[in-house]
């Protein structure tokens, strides 16, 4: 035996991070392997296109994490090794071709003028949404919080039900059922602020007309309304670094640049990894994946015909494209200077928009007018770039992971490869218009497609950032598959962990968290 842990961790993502950390507080050994040479999967931040800009590779917003029940235990431990956030009360904002917007902030006043500039009656009903989000929220983030057995969810339907009544309940299972364009046309007139939020059910794979999605664009309204956004201080690579100090610091063991070959199982239980280099590291307790469903299959060599069979038909998400920017300023918002201000800026105009760009990637095609989130974090983080310097953070949603034609008729290449770099031109007239002379601004950039993304992270399965779609038939109790939604698997001491596990995509390390608190009892 080379090595020997009480638990074994394949990948250094947020998740798998997690859980280590939580089973080192419980007195367990652990070891973390992680193919890449920088922790963190899609969490990181790196020197993408000049030195001294600081750019995050995926995620941007750690929101979900400040808030999330792990940050709630071990938050004062992770700042004490040098987790730093920084707030932002002007979380998102939408741009509209007319040179309009619309955007939320933490100032009740200021979100419901902007809506009442679009609509006296949205406006009366924000502020109405607003007033009741105390009351929903604890059924909706006890919802997300829970965990995925029969049991918890009766639980929860108990007392759902005594609180709220038949009526009520019955209300809310309507409402978790809707589509964004069900619940946003719905509720609000103005088709403005009908995209504003449903722009955010393109973050998590929910286009306007997809059953089960409305949750998204309600709660992160709402959420950004009370709470604005929260950004790691110098990149969200803070959240990584912390975690892993806090592990070593307890004992244990992280290395990165050690691709893991194979689990080793044996009469039904996980024994062992192989290391690409020859090392095998045992594990007494655990064997701990925090890899996609198809990989698990692959490393694992197989384990049951039909959990095998439910991993590798597990559905990934459209892809996602990457542009780093360094500028030598924000933007120039035709739409108005205060959309400096915005960590976000999405240019998603219409729910009719979003949905034929999101059909369009569906159907293997580069779309015409892809959706743009335009981030802005220097504006809160000067130590992101270099004094009066910026970097802007471009996702561009939908992309084919597979092409199989250009939507515009324009781009004949159907490989990544000689495709990025006309669609990011694409992307990058949508933001031209939006903020004109924004070329003259770049200082340098970075595009990552979708193969890239995955080259980089096989977890990324055809550039999809969310390891894996969240619609109906695969998400709760279906993620990734029905009966393994809390990371089981059909053999002992071999669990599955990360994005596509029960509760998801996002920063708030939910899956991994959970995980550890089943295997040490609490």
């Amino acid at each position: 035996m080379a090595d020997g842990f009480d638990a074994v961790l394949i990948g250094a993502g947020h998740n798998t991070l997690a859980a280590a950390l939580h089973l080192s507080a419980r007195g367990w050994r652990v070891g973390v392997f992680e193919g890449a040479q920088q922790a963190g999967g899609a969490v990181k931040t790196g020197a993408y296109t000049i030195p001294g800009f600081h750019h995050d590779w995926a995620a941007m917003n750690l929101s979900l994490f400040a808030g999330s029940a792990f940050f709630k235990d071990y938050g004062p431990e992770l700042m004490r090794h040098g987790l730093e956030f920084v707030p932002v009360s002007h979380p998102f904002a939408s741009a509209f071709e007319d040179g309009t917007w619309c955007g939320v902030s933490t100032d009740l006043a200021q979100t419901t003028a902007r809506i009442a500039n679009l609509s006296a009656k949205d406006a009366e009903t924000w502020g109405a949404m607003v007033q009741g989000f105390g009351a929903q929220a604890p059924h909706l983030f006890g919802l997300l919080g829970a965990k995925m057995k029969l049991s918890a969810l009766a639980y929860f339907v108990f007392k759902t039900l005594r609180a709220k009544g038949l009526a009520g309940s019955l209300d809310l299972a309507r409402f978790l059922a809707q589509s964004p364009r069900q619940f946003l046309t719905q509720t609000f007139e103005s088709p403005k602020v009908q995209a504003m939020l449903g722009a955010w059910g393109m973050h998590l794979d929910f286009a306007p007309d997809v059953a089960g999605g409305a949750l998204f664009p309600y709660l992160e309204g709402m959420a950004g309304q009370a709470f604005g956004m929260v950004l790691g201080k110098g990149g969200a690579q803070t959240m990584i670094t912390a975690m892993v100090s806090a592990i070593r610091a307890r004992g244990g063991v992280v290395e990165t640049g050690v691709p893991v070959a194979r689990i080793v199982h044996e009469r039904g239980r996980a024994r062992a990894i192989v290391l690409a280099d020859g090392r095998r590291i045992e594990a007494a307790k655990a064997v701990i994946a925090g890899v996609s469903p198809r990989a698990l299959v692959q490393l694992s060599g197989g384990l049951a015909p039909a959990f095998d069979t439910a991993m590798t038909e597990f559905v990934h998400a459209p892809g996602t494209m990457m542009i780093h920017l360094a500028l030598d300023s924000l933007p120039d918002w035709a739409a108005g200077e205060a959309l400096k201000s915005f960590a976000y800026v999405h240019l998603a105009p219409s729910l009719d928009q979003m949905a034929r760009t999101y059909q369009q990637a569906m159907a293997g095609l580069l779309p015409d007018e892809p959706v743009i989130v335009a981030g802005q974090p220097s504006a809160f983080d000067a130590s992101r770039a270099p004094q009066g310097r910026h970097v802007l953070w471009v996702q561009v949603r939908m992309a084919p992971g597979t092409i199989k034609g250009d939507a515009k008729g324009e781009i004949t290449a159907t490989d990544w490869a000689s495709a990025a770099e006309p669609f990011a031109e694409r992307a990058l007239d949508v933001l031209e218009r939006h903020a004109p002379g924004l070329r003259a601004k770049i200082l340098g950039r970075c595009i990552v497609s979708p193969a890239a993304f995955e080259a980089e992270n096989p977890n990324l399965v055809g550039g999809d950032q969310l390891c894996g779609s969240h619609h109906l038939s695969q998400n709760f109790l279906f993620r990734p598959a029905r009966g393994h939604a809390d990371g089981s698997t059909p053999i002992a001491n071999l669990h599955l962990t990360g994005a596509a596990v029960w509760p998801g995509a996002g920063t708030g390390a939910g899956s991994g968290f959970l995980l550890a608190k089943k295997l040490v009892g609490h």
